[in-house]
């Protein structure tokens, strides 16, 4: 829907009411009387908050050329990662602190800010807007953007999904939620460091080359934890997984920018919608589990998994290369 409403309305001015009307809720569920409103209020909030990053992609393809778009990708994860590795270890801190609430009335205090600070933001040109089932229907033709929308799902589900558990396992072992906030938020740590090597490798690798990069960081983060389950090897395993991150989903959101070009915020919009799905998903598949407390367990079935993303992703995006009619504009 906001993808869609992007085209119509502008990019910026989409984000800008999203942020606004997140930040209402925000605050309105800070102030909750009950679990069933809070639930209410968190899933507008979330449902807003869902159409900023997407806008952003959106954006950055529209403004920066393809042969150097990863790099502005890039950036963008890693302000976006720095967010939430403050966050999560923020989040814990001053929860533990002030009481969930403040949590809740501070992420609002920040969206309403930010509502107003976009305007500044310039809007890139708009191109006549198709139906938004015709939109559908084209990129849903395209089988080259069925494959970029099943490898998010999987990534998805393998990181931000999987990666949920992480501070619960660390907790298990006795540490506190502060303690085991900061563990987690090593993942946003390594998006935002590895992001500095992945930034002027973009176009001298190729893109197979980065997202085969991406592939075997993804099999390293999972394999420090699923060996064995402690402080240091979580620290470790999510500084790897942010550059799995780094790497591999810098390159699918590149490839998304690109697939249907002519339907770019549409395409951006299933690509957003499927990475959460994926994540969903990731979390209720390991959800049982994490509940008996099997976390060694969870991390050594998503190790596998990850393998065989890590070897999918960069096959696939060779094919795509090597495709009638590709012009080497995504893949040098």
């Amino acid at each position: 829907m906001w993808g869609m409403l992007g085209d119509r309305i502008g990019l910026v001015r989409v984000m800008r009411i999203a942020l606004v009307i997140a930040g209402i809720a925000g605050v309105a569920s800070a102030f909750a009387p009950s679990v069933l409103v809070l639930a209410l209020l968190r899933t507008i909030t979330g449902g807003c908050f869902g159409a900023v990053n997407p806008a952003g992609l959106v954006y950055v393809g529209d403004t920066w050329p393809t042969s150097i778009r990863q790099r502005a990708l890039v950036d963008l994860a890693a302000a976006t990662s720095f967010g939430v590795a403050v966050a999560t270890a923020g989040a814990g801190a001053l929860g533990d602190w002030a009481g969930w609430r403040v949590v809740l009335a501070v992420t609002a205090t920040v969206a309403l800010t930010l509502g107003v600070v976009l305007r500044r933001l310039p809007e890139p040109p708009r191109k006549v807007p198709s139906g938004p089932l015709q939109a559908l229907r084209t990129v849903l033709r395209e089988r080259w953007a069925l494959v970029v929308l099943v490898l998010v799902f999987g990534e998805g589900a393998l990181v931000i999904g999987v990666l949920t558990y992480v501070a619960p396992a660390i907790e298990s072992l006795g540490f506190s939620p502060t303690v085991s906030g900061v563990a987690a938020a090593g993942y946003g740590v390594g998006v935002v460091l590895f992001s500095r090597s992945v930034r002027p490798l973009v176009g001298r690798l190729s893109t197979t080359a980065l997202a085969t990069v991406g592939g075997i960081l993804l099999i390293a983060g999972w394999g420090v934890p699923a060996a064995a389950v402690t402080l240091p090897t979580a620290v470790v395993g999510g500084l790897l997984l942010g550059g799995a991150w780094a790497f591999l989903h810098s390159t699918l959101q590149n490839w998304a920018t690109s697939v249907v070009p002519q339907e770019r915020a549409t395409t951006i919009a299933l690509f957003a919608a499927t990475l959460f799905l994926g994540s969903a998903a990731g979390t209720a598949v390991a959800g049982p589990a994490a509940d008996a407390g099997a976390f060694p367990a969870i991390f050594r079935v998503t190790l596998v998994a990850s393998a065989v993303l890590a070897v999918a992703a960069p096959l696939l995006i060779a094919r795509y290369a090597r495709r009638p009619g590709a012009n080497g504009t995504f893949v040098q």
